[in-house]
């Protein structure tokens, strides 16, 4: 299977994912936000899979690329525009590979990371999806490192973004609609940082790990 075949994989089973857990995460989303988190991302990743059905993609980069594109015109709130530029930034640090290399992957994951802090203004402990991503990228960074392969690789990430959406329940918001709730944020899980862990676990078990 070639690279773009398996991140076609990847991207069928993170849309499988978030279709599995949409009320999950409308839920999570409906007691500090809008309450259309999960709904969102179901139809922006249903979205991408249409807009690639019958496409011939060259590389991984034209299928994150398309994805991008497809997030940012269907996911509403700020989602949407946070994702599609993750997407769109692991899209170009992929740019003109047709294989993907374990630090390959790493790398396009701290680029999606850069770019959602870029446009979100958020770090780590303002109760966003920055909390699972940056130790995400950290943790496949060091899983690269360590001569893990590309399935290890997001395993790791994963795990970490798992840990870090944990660690966002006692936090109080800084960002986003939940900033407006001050304290009573507080004991409630970030969806988008739920929803980053579900999407790197989904490329884990899509890629083998």
């Amino acid at each position: 299977m070639s690279a773009t075949e398996k991140t076609l994989l990847a991207l069928r089973e993170m849309a499988s994912a978030m279709q599995e857990h949409k009320r999950h995460l409308t839920k999570l989303d409906s007691e500090i936000g809008d309450g259309d988190h999960g709904n969102n991302m179901h139809r922006g990743f249903a979205a991408a899979l249409e807009r690639l059905e019958g496409a011939e993609p060259a590389t991984p980069a034209d299928v994150l690329k398309a994805v991008s594109m497809a997030l940012i015109s269907k996911v509403g709130g700020a989602a949407g525009p946070l994702y599609g530029t993750a997407f769109l930034r692991a899209s170009t640090a992929l740019a003109g590979k047709e294989g993907l290399s374990p630090k390959d992957v790493a790398a396009a994951i701290e680029a999606a990371v850069g770019g959602v802090k870029q446009r979100g203004k958020a770090e780590v402990g303002d109760k966003t999806m920055v909390d699972a991503l940056e130790p995400a990228a950290q943790a496949a960074k060091e899983a690269a490192s360590s001569g893990g392969d590309v399935g290890e690789v997001l395993r790791a990430a994963a795990e970490a973004a798992n840990e870090g959406s944990e660690k966002t329940v006692p936090l109080t918001a800084r960002r986003g609609r939940a900033n407006y709730l001050g304290e009573r944020a507080a004991g409630h899980m970030d969806p988008g940082a739920r929803s980053s862990y579900l999407l790197l676990d989904a490329a884990a078990r899509a890629l083998g790990a």
